[in-house]
């Protein structure tokens, strides 16, 4: 058990707050590995494009326009999908760090609390990170996408 746990589990007054903690600790600690598995999509998209999207001599085989389209939604589902999950985890650091300034307002001799609110500011910066991180994979996959299906389909614009 580490130092920082051991702080809300001293604090926690139900298995269930015991359990929420470790899951919420796990999926943070975690958080790099499932944004690179949800990055998937866009780490792919090349081949996506080369495997799904016809040169001009074959493109009246497959409808090039719907399967540019249904890829652009696929896309933008996966954006959507990390973009909330990024800043879902930012409000929970966000509200943890609040909570741990207020204790340590309370007693700020205790140590604990100051090792874990480091720990917390350190979790939201790399949340803050993963935000540009995701605007450049972002960019990236929607100018390789822009390239291969421009005179095939047209996305809507984003408001």
């Amino acid at each position: 058990m580490n130092g920082g746990s051991s702080y809300f589990l001293q604090n926690s007054t139900s298995t269930t707050d015991i359990i929420k903690h470790y899951y919420k600790l796990s999926v943070v600690n975690q958080s790099k590995e499932v944004l690179k598995g949800m990055r998937t999509i866009d780490d792919r998209i090349v081949h996506a494009l080369n495997t799904t999207v016809p040169t001009v001599s074959f493109s009246g085989k497959v409808d090039a326009a719907q399967t540019c389209k249904e890829l652009y939604e696929s896309l933008m589902e996966a954006h959507l999908a990390r973009d909330k999950a990024i800043k879902s985890c930012i409000t929970e650091t966000s509200a943890v760090l609040g909570k741990l300034r207020e204790e340590r307002a309370k007693d700020s001799d205790n140590l604990s609390i100051t090792k874990q609110l480091r720990k917390e500011q350190t979790k939201l910066k790399l949340m803050q990170s993963e935000l540009n991180v995701e605007e450049v994979v972002n960019d990236r996959s929607l100018k390789v996408f822009n390239e291969r299906c421009r005179i095939h389909y047209t996305p809507p614009k984003i408001k």
